[in-house]
């Protein structure tokens, strides 16, 4: 089999994992549980940057400082992009949607759509270089390849899982969470044929890619999620947020030990 043909099928089968386990999410989960899950979350997000996507791009040769600094870049890029994204619908909402007792609702949209947004580019950088690295690996062994696979979808469940939870909790409906989601998961794929058909000239931009990722995810963890968790800050909710924080961390590093380095 060609490796076009290994990377397509590769890729197709995590994202169409990933997405599975969140319409499974999408079909069982309370609205009671989010507030709470939202705790996995952030630890599968943290998890991902800093056990996985961050030594990954450090891996790879480049300057660490190269590495540190774009993802400096991409943090303060998703607080400007928040920014627009939260301008544009406080400029909406003045222009057609004044009126008494709208604040709530406008502020509940505005959350959920930048919030959407951040999760949707973070997540589609991060699965489009997740192709990349899977055409890589078929590249240079078939055996690598599928093993490379695997990996991406044991540690792609949990992140895909805990963002349809952030997208809940943001105030979207399950329908346009699962969208969003869907969205993200064809990112794989469009990285797995860029890879397969243009390699060796994207090999030296993985780093950059993986760097921003990670600053996305960070950026959503504890520019959106964190600040939540205060609101509830009695000592039960907090026992409850911390043993869910360790959980999403300790989901990534389990999936991470179960399949190896790959």
């Amino acid at each position: 089999m060609s490796i076009l043909l290994e990377t397509l099928a590769a890729t197709i089968a995590a994202g169409s994992l990933s997405f599975a386990c969140a319409g499974l999410i999408a079909l069982t989960a309370r609205p009671h549980w989010v507030p709470l899950l939202v705790s996995y979350a952030i630890g599968a997000l943290l998890g991902a940057v800093f056990l996985e996507i961050l030594p990954h791009a450090l891996s790879l040769g480049r300057p660490p400082e190269l590495v540190l600094s774009t993802m400096l870049a991409g943090i303060l890029l998703f607080f400007v992009l928040e920014r627009l994204v939260l301008w544009r619908h406080d400029h909406g909402h003045d222009a057609g949607h004044a009126g008494p007792g709208g604040d709530g609702a406008s502020a509940a949209h505005q959350h959920g759509a930048r919030t959407g947004a951040m999760i949707v580019i973070g997540d589609s950088v991060h699965n489009f270089v997740d192709g990349i690295i899977i055409s890589a690996a078929y590249a240079t062994d078939a055996r690598l390849g599928t093993i490379t696979a695997l990996a991406i979808i044991a540690h792609g469940i949990p992140q895909e899982s805990g963002d349809f939870l952030v997208l809940l909790h943001g105030g979207l409906s399950r329908r346009r969470a699962l969208a969003m989601n869907l969205t993200s998961s064809f990112a794989m794929v469009a990285g797995g044929l860029f890879g397969a058909l243009a390699l060796r000239a994207v090999q030296s931009a993985v780093p950059v890619l993986l760097s921003l990722a990670a600053a996305s995810m960070i950026y959503v963890a504890v520019a959106d999620l964190i600040p939540g968790l205060h609101r509830r800050a009695g000592v039960r909710d907090t026992v409850w947020q911390v043993v869910l924080i360790l959980l999403g961390v300790t989901t990534i590093r389990v999936a991470h030990w179960l399949i190896g380095e790959g």
